[in-house]
């Protein structure tokens, strides 16, 4: 275990990863890309694990952005190197299990791209969130140029990277950049609610739905509904299909195993 990124298993096959610098607003550095990397990796192959839960420790951040004091030296090349090992927003993305992201304060910049990365965002109504790097006299580098856009849209996003500014939760539920806003007190009951009724759901399915939604970014129509078709297909040869429609016919709950 790592001191900048603690792994809670809690009930209903949820583990909730907290990012742990809570001095420094957890800010991403090189450790915490370590980290959560290793984490992802242990968390892919336990099979107590349905659902991931991304947070950041106190009440003031989700993630600030990333830790600037590393850029003060880099050069493009030291960078580049940098951003090409361990890339945690790639990682999140191909991570074969649902991932949200439960943003408790500020989500600027890496942070806002890290969230972006998980499947969906849900948020404290104090929750303040943007792509500040041009005040910096950089872009984002994590994503934010192309995830950014397929939330909220084309001027919404070069309105948010031009101008670097942040906004509220309440904006960010109104243009799509994050899908559910609860009060602060709430917030962490509200989102594991969400994430144990989605852990009590087929992990394959999850699994199919998930890479049938991304492979939407990449694929014309035609071939994503082709992808679509033939995970639904496969759906047919598992344990768990058999059990939802039994469980369905039967008017019980289902107990999916994964197989």
């Amino acid at each position: 275990m790592s001191d900048v990124l603690l792994t809670e298993k809690l009930e209903g096959r949820v583990a909730l990863l907290t990012f742990n610098r809570p001095e420094k607003l957890n800010a991403l550095n090189a450790e915490v890309r370590r980290a959560l990397i290793e984490a992802l990796e242990a968390l892919r192959h336990d099979d107590d694990v349905r659902v991931v839960v991304l947070t950041g420790a106190g009440d003031k951040a989700f993630i600030a952005g990333a830790d600037i004091a590393e850029f003060k030296d880099a050069g493009a090349v030291e960078q580049y190197r940098s951003m090409q090992e361990g890339n945690i927003y790639s990682a999140l993305e191909a991570f074969p299990k649902p991932v949200i992201a439960m943003i408790n304060g500020y989500c600027l910049g890496g942070g806002c791209e890290l969230s972006m990365a998980c499947d969906f965002r849900v948020a404290s109504s104090r929750a303040r969130l943007g792509q500040p790097e041009v005040n910096l006299g950089i872009i984002p580098g994590g994503g934010g140029t192309q995830r950014l856009p397929r939330l909220v849209g084309e001027g919404h996003a070069m309105r948010l990277i031009m101008t670097g500014e942040l906004i509220t939760a309440e904006e960010a539920e109104r243009i799509g950049l994050i899908e559910k806003m609860f009060e602060p007190e709430a917030l962490r009951e509200e989102t594991l609610a969400i994430a144990r009724k989605i852990a009590s759901r087929s992990p394959i399915a999850l699994q199919a739905g998930k890479e049938s939604v991304l492979a939407a970014r990449r694929m014309p129509l035609d071939a994503g509904l082709e992808f679509e078709r033939a995970w639904f297909g496969l759906l047919f040869s598992t344990e768990d299909k058999n059990e939802g429609v039994a469980a369905f016919l039967a008017k019980r709950d289902p107990e999916f195993r994964g197989v």
